[in-house]
């Protein structure tokens, strides 16, 4: 525990939340004496928007660099099963003219 680093204080966690819910990604709801804080995204609109956010950022847009970095990575163990899907995938973007 000694190299984990210290726990944001209740201010910063806060002021946090306040931040993203000016932003709109997240609202609260009062329960009693506390705030809870529930996401205004959808959990797939928000896959989606990271996914397009992190191919802009660190793959020039281009989804074959960022499989290609997947599978180049050595915790990415795939097995056969996954494999075959993703090539069942790939063909039907093909067929589909994705």
């Amino acid at each position: 525990q000694a190299a984990l680093p210290e726990p944001p204080s209740y201010s910063a966690v806060r002021a946090l939340l306040r931040i993203l819910e000016d932003k709109g990604h997240v609202r609260h709801e009062q329960d009693g004496p506390r705030y809870v804080y529930l996401p205004t995204v959808a959990r797939d609109n928000a896959k989606r928007s990271a996914l397009r956010h992190i191919l802009q950022t660190f793959f020039d847009g281009s989804a074959e660099q960022a499989i290609s970095a997947l599978l180049d990575e050595s915790s990415a163990k795939l097995s056969s099963a996954e494999l075959d899907r993703l090539a069942r995938l790939i063909d039907g973007a093909r067929k589909s003219g994705v």
